[in-house]
């Protein structure tokens, strides 16, 4: 009996010991990602003179809306794949006057502002 107590324990030790190890990879670790994902087929449908719930509409609530600057929206989103550092960061902020859109920056493909 006292050996097959030892063995148990020894095995449970084991376990332990394999399932919290850095070098082996773990099934729990998950892609992660944050913010707004907004895609630049989304940019391409933004028009100056857009509304404010036209935008929120299209691209959903900003991430981030300054109390201070309440005429400027930011859309932050970074992607960052199982245990690794991010590979996808966006950035797009929106100027509105009023309630109306004026300006677009940030990570978009000059392109589509152009072809306008």
């Amino acid at each position: 009996m006292t050996r097959t107590f030892a063995c148990i324990v020894f095995f449970l030790i084991l376990l332990t010991v394999v399932g919290c190890s850095s070098g082996i990879p773990s099934l729990y670790k998950i892609d992660i990602r944050q913010g707004n994902y907004v895609d630049q087929a989304k940019v391409d449908e933004l028009q100056p003179g857009m509304t404010k719930r036209q935008v929120q509409f299209l691209l959903g609530t900003p991430l981030i809306v300054d109390p201070f600057h309440p005429q400027r929206w930011d859309y932050l989103y970074s992607f960052r794949p199982s245990g690794g550092e991010a590979t996808e960061q966006r950035h797009i902020t929106l100027f509105f006057d009023g309630e109306v859109l004026s300006r677009i920056e940030g990570d978009i493909n000059p392109q589509s502002l152009s072809s306008r």
